[in-house]
């Protein structure tokens, strides 16, 4: 799996402090999509170990309390990125149990297969959905456009 950027400190993309990860590889190339430059699987950089360490790290840096994680892109549900974003999950949920998990994904929940279920039985916000230019909203919280959905699966 490859990543295009991380930022160890965000405030954009979920509520509180997050760290966030833009993953590479987008299948839906949505027209209007402001993040064109990861659509290929190819672009950024690889996602080593050692980038899994260092979110693991920031997610527990008792400088700067995170509220969580943040995992979009391109698209962490991508079938080139899921086994590697369960990895990533997984761990989270073992070694930073006090923080929430956010994914976007152009993917529909109803649509998933079963290696994309898994990781979304894991996060506790799945904002679904291509992004929709006709529909596209500025005004609207955590998505672009209307037809994207928010699912909250867990209380935080």
């Amino acid at each position: 799996m490859n990543y295009h950027q991380y930022h160890p400190i965000d405030v954009v993309n979920g509520p509180g402090t997050r760290c966030t990860l833009f993953v590479s590889g987008c299948v839906h190339q949505c027209r209007g999509c402001y993040n064109q430059a990861t659509w290929s699987l190819h672009s950024g950089h690889s996602f080593t170990d050692e980038m899994e360490d260092r979110i693991i790290a920031d997610l527990n840096d008792t400088r700067i309390k995170k509220r969580g994680l943040s995992l979009s892109g391109g698209d962490p549900l991508h079938p080139s990125n899921v086994n590697r974003i369960l990895q990533l999950v997984e761990r989270v949920r073992r070694e930073c149990p006090d923080k929430d998990i956010w994914l976007w994904s152009g993917y529909l929940l109803q649509e998933l297969s079963p290696k994309q279920q898994q990781v979304i039985d894991l996060v506790d916000v799945l904002v679904d959905g291509k992004f929709e230019k006709e529909l596209a909203d500025p005004e609207l919280e955590w998505r672009g456009s209307s037809n994207q959905v928010i699912h909250r699966f867990k209380q935080f």
